[in-house]
């Protein structure tokens, strides 16, 4: 070969060799370099994804209702009291109301328990006829009874018929259940949803025969309200036809002193307002929250049932039932619990 051909053959040769023996471990030094920069950031990534989870797992979502209602005031109570860091975290929902939470529960992600008024059942009788079985139930919140307030010419309910007749604004407890109870009762009056401070003004005038509150007594329109003579409350027998979803109840004398003579009563109907969940299977981590839920709720009780929270806890029952639906299995493990416990001695 031509030596002025094999001297550059050789020296590139060596070159290729010097080349050949440092390439694999600059790569290597270059390589450990970038997985020791990144391994920080990874590992944060892994410890925020792992603390997403943890706070999904034991998140509650709670529809609760209307920003006025008294449902969204129970609701924000039991997220103060039942909040267990990062082991319960309860999140109410403002919406559009209680009467349409079953709806927001059945169908929306994120929702685990709801309030609900019992007789919201009836809605979905047709479009989901397991309805029942679907829902269960928690708490018996508080009953919310039926007021049926009169003009003095109105005698009877049948009197009713063909009359003007208020049911508050829709989204209400009166707006839902107001009709369907008329409905029951066989009284097909000229229905209007108008806010309820309208409507007595205009029934003062005579332009409107009743209006119907479906809330927990007393109200403050008829405590503080000064009402001429013969302006009353309707009475309404509870019978077999509300046994399904209602609870009989009475309006006294003492919660309406100037409406109700002393020692009358009227008797009246009653809506359970009441804390549900979906019934979900009892190994999901779905019910297994809910589960959890019902356990820190139901042990703290009493903090709620101190001063400085809604009146209405003091008269709730935790073993209070709900018409038309089962309890959460959670919940009648945690009463017989209770029951078998030994009681202190006094």
């Amino acid at each position: 070969m031509n030596r002025f051909l094999t001297r550059p053959l050789l020296l590139l040769a060596a070159w290729i060799a010097v080349v050949s023996s440092f390439q694999p471990a600059d790569l290597s030094a270059q390589t450990a370099g970038v997985e020791a920069q990144s391994a920080p950031s990874a590992r944060r990534a892994r410890a925020a994804e792992t603390e997403k989870e943890k706070m999904n797992a034991w998140t509650v979502g709670l529809a609760a209702g209307l920003l006025e209602g008294a449902p969204l005031r129970l609701a924000a109570e039991m997220a103060r009291v039942a909040d267990d860091g990062a082991n319960l975290h309860i999140l109410p929902i403002v919406t559009r109301g209680a009467t349409d939470n079953l709806n927001s529960l059945l169908y929306l992600r994120g929702i685990d328990t709801a309030i609900i008024n019992s007789d919201a059942l009836e809605e979905y009788q047709i479009q989901v006829p397991q309805i029942r079985r679907r829902i269960t139930y928690l708490l018996n919140l508080f009953p919310s009874e039926l007021h049926i307030f009169v003009r003095p010419e109105i005698k009877s309910l049948q009197d009713l018929t063909g009359k003007k007749v208020n049911f508050n604004t829709q989204g209400t407890a009166a707006a839902y259940s107001g009709p369907l109870i008329f409905s029951r009762l066989g009284i097909d009056a000229e229905k209007t949803f108008i806010p309820h401070q309208v409507a007595l003004e205009r029934m003062r005038k005579g332009e409107m025969a009743a209006v119907v509150f479906i809330t927990s007594k007393p109200v403050d329109a008829f405590v503080r309200g000064r009402w001429e003579p013969g302006f009353k409350f309707l009475p309404v027998k509870y019978e077999s036809k509300f046994e399904d979803y209602y609870l009989p109840a009475v309006l006294a004398a003492e919660e309406y002193p100037g409406l109700i003579e002393p020692n009358e009563r009227i008797s009246t109907i009653a809506v359970p307002t009441a804390l549900v969940a979906f019934n979900w299977p009892a190994q999901t981590n779905r019910h297994q929250r809910v589960a959890r839920f019902v356990d820190i709720l139901f042990t703290r009780i009493d903090q709620l049932q101190a001063p400085g929270f809604d009146q209405k806890w003091k008269s709730i029952n935790l073993a209070a039932t709900v018409p038309g639906l089962d309890r959460f299995p959670a919940a009648q493990e945690w009463l017989d619990r209770k029951a078998r416990a030994p009681r202190a001695l006094r």
